[in-house]
């Protein structure tokens, strides 16, 4: 029997734990050898692809296309809105009182100045012109009646002669008679006005509305303004177009009238339109701005044959400035921002690129107005804008600038105030 010591048991159990230990030793050494090799693989990658920075080739030099600015004659346009109204207007009224005996028109229809349109009844005024006419017949023989007298008595002279006083009395008697004459005569004159008043005529000519009243009905002809409405008429050719303007576009504008044959001009589309196909002259500006809202009153007068336009009908109006001008045009795109300025890029001779501040304006048909700061010869940058910075060395090709097929609608240029719109002038 064999008897163990502690010491023994003590490293018998030290063997069983070195034995049951995973074996870990051989894992760390193949991570190592990985790591190593990695580190190899990326310094001969780095030696045969990378190279170092002295050896990199240089980056290409960015391709722009280049192109002279356009040269035009343009017209330069100031935007409003605004509404048409008649350039005139008549509420009609009876002058006369009575029962409406006839409608001579029809609704809408447009009608000629003097043209009947309703009839009042005539035949009590017809009575009191009879009766005024009797009266002026009166006054004529009493008139002549005193005047027989008068020349009786006149002549005589010696015994047959009358006292002085009662020549004079026949004399006043005569002058008396006339007065009376003449007062019959106006009442007569009145009362051929009633007859005449009883028919209601068309004061102007244009479009008349509907009747506010029918056959039978009774009208007030009295208190002027306060007498029975009847129907408006309001005169089509020419027709207005009222609107609003600012306080800086006035300025701008009285400023530059002066200017050109084409100052005053307006053209207007309707909301349903594309084109601004209606001409007209700007011919009215009130001489007060109101001081609530920093306007003034203004009004263009239109030609409207056909009586298309109508009064109260909504457009949009542009007015020519200052006539035509010769501008510089270069593509929308071309011109930069640089803060609060705006800029295009130019290629030199040494095809650097610069970049000029420039005065831009309104767009005609996809291209930028340039007010200043450009020149007709300068190589304005047309592409690849990212690539040409200030300062850099491009290579450039020529190109060309064109006009886009249809007009484009424009943003005004920060300067206050600006047009809204220009066209090539024809």
């Amino acid at each position: 029997m064999t008897i163990q010591t502690p010491l023994d048991t003590f490293q018998t159990r030290i063997g069983e734990a070195r034995d049951n230990r995973p074996a870990r030793r051989p894992r760390k050494r193949a991570l190592a050898f990985a790591g190593l090799g990695a580190a190899l693989l990326a310094g001969l990658g780095w030696h045969f692809l990378g190279g170092n920075s002295a050896e990199a080739a240089p980056p290409p030099v960015p391709v722009v296309t280049i192109a002279s600015p356009i040269v035009r004659e343009v017209t330069e346009w100031d935007d409003y809105i605004g509404r048409f109204a008649p350039s005139e207007m008549v509420e009609v009224r009876p002058r006369v009182s009575g029962a409406i005996t006839a409608i001579h028109f029809r609704d809408g229809e447009f009608v000629r100045k003097g043209q009947p349109l309703f009839t009042v009844d005539p035949r009590p005024y017809r009575a009191a012109l009879a009766e005024a006419r009797a009266d002026v017949a009166a006054a004529q023989s009493a008139l002549a009646l005193a005047q027989s007298d008068y020349d009786r008595v006149a002549g005589l002279t010696g015994d047959e002669a009358m006292a002085e006083s009662e020549v004079e009395q026949l004399q006043t008697s005569v002058s008396s008679a006339r007065a009376a004459l003449a007062a019959a005569r106006a009442r007569a004159d009145q009362r051929a006005l009633d007859v005449e008043f009883a028919t209601v005529r068309a004061p102007i000519s244009g479009q008349i509305s509907d009747r506010r009243v029918d056959v039978g009905n009774l009208v007030s002809g009295e208190n002027g303004a306060g007498a029975s409405l009847l129907t408006t008429i309001n005169a089509l050719d020419p027709i207005y177009f009222t609107f609003d303007a600012s306080e800086a576009l006035y300025l701008k504008t009285r400023r530059q009238s002066d200017d050109g044959d084409e100052a005053g001009r307006v053209q207007v589309r309707l909301q349903d339109e594309a084109d601004y196909r209606w001409e007209g002259r700007l011919d009215f500006t009130d001489n007060t701005l109101d001081p609530n809202s920093g306007t003034i009153r203004a009004r263009a007068v239109f030609r409207n044959p056909d009586g298309f336009l109508r009064p109260g009908l909504f457009g949009d109006m542009r007015l020519a400035e200052a006539g035509t001008a010769r501008a510089l045009l270069v593509p929308d795109a071309a011109v930069q921002s640089d803060q609060a300025r705006k800029m295009v890029l130019i290629v030199g001779k040494d095809d650097v690129v610069t970049a000029k501040p420039v005065e831009p304006g309104p767009l005609v048909r996809g291209l930028r107005v340039i007010r200043s700061g450009l020149s007709p010869n300068d190589r304005v940058v047309i592409s690849n804008f990212a690539a040409a910075a200030a300062g850099s060395k491009v290579d450039s090709k020529r190109g060309r600038i064109a006009f886009a097929a249809q007009d484009t609608s424009a943003t005004p240029s920060p300067s206050e105030p600006a047009a809204a719109q220009a066209t090539i002038a024809e």
